[in-house]
């Protein structure tokens, strides 16, 4: 029997920087998951990690899997606005060579259990269609599906429709 990889979740680090961004970029390129046209250069993405604090309802986890960065989740702002500020927006990438292991779901267990101190009442996650797995996932998690945005994305050449879920803490 092989040996189970050794799965550790962390708050992320400056020094995760620009694997998070090469791992981000690879769906920049290659898929709709996210609305990002060019990819990034980790200098480029200094200010969106910027936005993420060690307490408070806007965090960044990552999963270090034997020493590698495998994924990453974030929770953070919903909209500008700040009656928005008891809800957060939260995501996650994996790097698609370790599928199937669990790092989603452990990367948003972290997150929840780091979220459930502070002053929040939704979390809310948009899933770009079609995007079976994806679905499956935050259903499990325990998302409920609140509704879709119509062709609200384009992207190669084609629009996409954006189902959103929302989790009540």
């Amino acid at each position: 029997m092989a040996d189970r990889p050794s799965i550790h979740i962390r708050a992320a680090e400056i020094g995760d920087l620009e694997p998070m961004t090469a791992l981000y970029n690879y769906y920049v390129d290659n898929t709709a998951i996210t609305f990002d046209m060019a990819a990034f250069s980790p200098e480029d993405r200094k200010p969106w990690f910027s936005q993420f604090s060690a307490q408070g309802p806007y965090r960044l986890f990552v999963a270090d899997l034997d020493g590698q960065l495998a994924g990453y989740a974030s929770s953070s702002k919903h909209r500008a606005k700040p009656a928005y500020d008891t809800s957060v927006e939260m995501t996650v990438y994996l790097d698609q060579r370790f599928a199937r292991l669990g790092l989603g779901r452990s990367l948003y267990e972290a997150l929840f259990s780091a979220l459930s101190g502070e002053d929040i009442r939704c979390a809310y996650a948009g899933v770009a269609l079609p995007n079976d797995a994806s679905i499956a996932f935050h259903e499990a998690m325990g998302f409920t599906k609140i509704g879709t945005f119509h062709e609200v994305g384009r992207k190669f050449g084609r629009y996409y429709d954006v189902m959103w879920f929302e989790k009540r803490f």
